[in-house]
């Protein structure tokens, strides 16, 4: 990669990191802080306030990824910065569990994700786009395994408004990285009318939406059981659980990235792709039928954070090289729609699952899920592959 390649990934995967751990930092310690809130007994209302984020998001990814088409791509990150500012505000200053739905509602309303994952498209070669993707999914798997060891300690320390004011501040930075730190954006083609007529009726781009809309929903609906299993399954305090997340991450990321670089290299995308989602469905089948020790709970975690790095890294590139180039903020639009719809809807249907029916029904439910994906990924052709001149790079 050039330099400006390389610091466009960096940069752009900063700006996801901080913006992510506005749904992350909360994912450890929200619900037993939901205790003292004012309906905070309600596990559904515990998951709404989860998954509240994902919800705004996906009726505005849309929106944020035609506005970038047309208008650029940093006005519109910075607009999405400054509205998950206010959101975070919001939620600091919550005194009972509705206002805090109503902040995080408005966290997502800054729904750039569209935005950042076309810019990052638009900064860099085709051929060098998985590894650019890879960095900002890494990032993620990061400040997601950051976000479960800090939670607990920084809960205790400042306590929930005290994180909501953190993921404040830390968004402000970003968009002093979007302005000073992220290269100077090629001009985007001109939008013409009916991209997303074009987007809905491309099949191949509407497979790997459905994929991430149903690995964003495991993930969610995942974690609101993982916390709980871990203090009564495993006898495992919460301040301790940085000692399962954290190991299981840094395993994860080592068999991630030769899996990646295996996939543009040597064009074997199609491939690791699946094995990623199969590795899923087997994820959901060993929880529900060996999660109960800390060793099987560490197991079956560490092979989740493979599949889910895997597939955060290869998703959005496969999107980005697939669609038209004209319609990329749209295509990345629907795709950020229906991952945050993922992140919605897991929350939900966790709570609601696991409150009507037990932990083992959302395993069951998330895995019949991952093979519905898994048979959907078989008929998909793996995108032909382009090389770019180094002195088209910007």
């Amino acid at each position: 990669m050039t330099p400006a390649e390389r610091r466009a990934g960096a940069s752009l995967a900063a700006i996801f990191a901080l913006r992510m751990l506005g749904l992350f930092l909360i994912l450890p310690v929200f619900a037993v802080h939901a205790h003292t809130l004012p309906g905070g007994d309600n596990l559904t209302l515990v998951g709404l306030a989860i998954g509240a984020y994902g919800l705004t998001q996906a009726f505005l990814q849309m929106a944020y990824g035609a506005a970038s088409d047309r208008f650029g791509r940093k006005p519109v990150i910075v607009f999405g910065l400054v509205v998950f500012v206010i959101g975070s505000a919001v939620a600091a200053l919550a005194s009972d569990i509705g206002t805090v739905i109503a902040g995080r509602a408005l966290q997502g309303a800054g729904a750039i994700s569209a935005a950042v994952t076309a810019l990052a498209a638009d900064l860099t070669r085709d051929q060098h786009r998985t590894k650019v993707m890879a960095m900002i999914g890494s990032s993620i798997g990061l400040v997601f395994a950051l976000s479960m060891v800090a939670a607990p300690l920084l809960y205790d320390a400042i306590g929930m408004s005290g994180i909501f004011w953190l993921t404040a501040v830390l968004a402000a930075a970003a968009i002093g990285v979007v302005l000073y730190v992220v290269p100077a954006a090629p001009p985007v083609p001109r939008a013409p009318t009916g991209l997303f007529g074009e987007v809905f009726r491309d099949g191949q781009l509407m497979r790997l939406n459905v994929g991430v809309f149903v690995l964003h929903l495991i993930q969610t609906a995942m974690w609101v059981m993982v916390p709980a299993a871990l203090v009564s399954g495993a006898n495992l305090p919460l301040p301790e659980h940085w000692k399962v997340y954290l190991p299981a991450v840094v395993l994860s990321f080592a068999v991630m990235v030769p899996a990646v670089i295996a996939a543009e290299r040597h064009n074997r995308m199609k491939r690791v792709f699946g094995a990623a989602v199969a590795l899923l469905v087997v994820v959901q089948a060993g929880l529900f039928v060996f999660g109960e020790s800390v060793v099987t709970l560490g197991l079956w975690l560490t092979l989740f954070f493979v599949a889910f790095n895997v597939l955060e890294a290869i998703l959005p590139s496969w999107i980005s090289k697939v669609a038209p180039a004209h319609a990329k903020g749209t295509a990345l639009g629907l795709y950020n729609t229906l991952q945050s719809a993922g992140l919605f809807l897991g929350g939900m249907l966790g709570g609601w699952l696991a409150e009507h029916f037990g932990s083992g029904a959302v395993n069951l439910v998330c895995g019949v899920l991952a093979m519905i994906w898994l048979l959907l990924a078989a008929s998909m052709n793996p995108p032909a592959r382009r090389v770019t001149p180094a002195s088209a790079a910007h």
